[in-house]
């Protein structure tokens, strides 16, 4: 008889650890995506370097007190590069320049520049870090940044845009993808929550020039943009960078970009139900195509066939043998 083939599932111990790796990195996108309303609140108060420092002091004393209970100790010191130049770029940098770009440019242009962070990601891990680029993931991240493009084409015009604001988006993205490219080694020998308390305290310190600045709009600002501020700290930062690493640890740099195109069209989502601002057909469409596009670069081609243990084949008859 022939033998049939067949495709075993995995044990489901197997998959825990991806499992949880896509939970982590979803609480992160959820996160980050509701970080664009909180900002948009907070930054009507609060100036970018500001609104930067208050940010990573609330993010950097939450993640302090949970080190300090968890006792995990200080990171090794191979981690400690990476560590640092992740903090630079992506917790003090990219922050500050990325809330200067915005009030710079419209919604529009910020999520058309900054969406080539994925990208870059991408091409930096495989320089970088020696990170696969499947058929997969670059199809998917072509598809999502084409979403993004239309989101941000339907959103256009909605403010001033200027040279200057759209060249410190494009900072934004650079620095962005420069420090998770960073941060991937500095995963190997520390934990996330390790990894990430240090790099927002290097963030937070070299925001601290901002720190008369603080102090000033603190006193004058609303109790709702504070507020948001506080929230920017303990959860976009303090909980979805962890979980962001926690994922990052159990992937490709290039992979968990891609993951974030899901932002964009979560944030047409919670600006709709949060502030109201009903989105057009184009807009919508963009945010399924960024969707659609995260789901194929997160699939994975389905495992090779399995074969049954062929059954024994008959012996041949008589007549057959005597044939040969």
């Amino acid at each position: 008889m022939m033998s049939t083939a067949r495709t075993s599932p995995p044990a489901p111990w197997h998959r825990r650890p991806e499992l949880l790796a896509a939970g982590a990195a979803t609480v992160t996108v959820v996160l980050w995506a509701s970080a664009f309303v909180s900002i948009r609140s907070a930054g009507e108060a609060y100036s970018p370097g500001a609104l930067a420092l208050g940010r990573l002091l609330s993010g950097a004393l939450t993640l302090g007190a949970i080190w300090l209970l968890r006792r995990e100790g200080l990171p090794p010191r191979a981690a400690w590069r990476g560590i640092a130049i992740s903090g630079l770029l992506w917790f003090g940098f990219y922050m500050v320049v990325l809330n200067w770009g915005e009030q710079q440019v419209d919604a529009g242009t910020a999520a058309l520049v900054v969406n080539v962070g994925p990208i870059l990601i991408a091409l930096l891990g495989a320089r970088l870090l020696g990170d696969a680029l499947p058929p997969r993931l670059l199809t998917g991240m072509a598809v999502s940044f084409a979403g993004a493009v239309t989101v941000g084409l339907s959103m256009s015009g909605e403010g001033g845009s200027s040279l200057f604001g759209v060249v410190l988006c494009l900072l934004a993205a650079v620095a962005y993808a420069g420090g998770v490219v960073a941060q991937k080694p500095a995963l190997a020998h520390a934990g996330a929550l390790q990894v990430t308390t240090f790099g927002c305290l290097v963030g937070a310190v070299l925001c601290l020039p901002f720190a008369g600045q603080l102090v000033h709009e603190a006193a004058g600002a609303p109790l709702s943009a504070t507020l948001n501020m506080v929230y920017l700290g303990v959860f976009p930062t303090a909980l979805a960078f962890t979980t962001w690493a926690y994922a990052l640890a159990r992937t490709t740099a290039g992979r968990m970009g891609a993951t974030t195109y899901a932002v964009p069209a979560l944030v047409v989502l919670m600006s709709w139900l949060a502030l109201g601002e009903v989105p057009g057909l184009l807009t919508l469409a963009g945010g399924a195509l960024c969707l659609a596009g995260v789901a194929v670069s997160r699939s994975r081609r389905r495992p090779a066939a399995v074969p049954d243990r062929a059954e024994p084949t008959a012996e041949p008859r008589r007549e057959d043998a005597g044939r040969a």
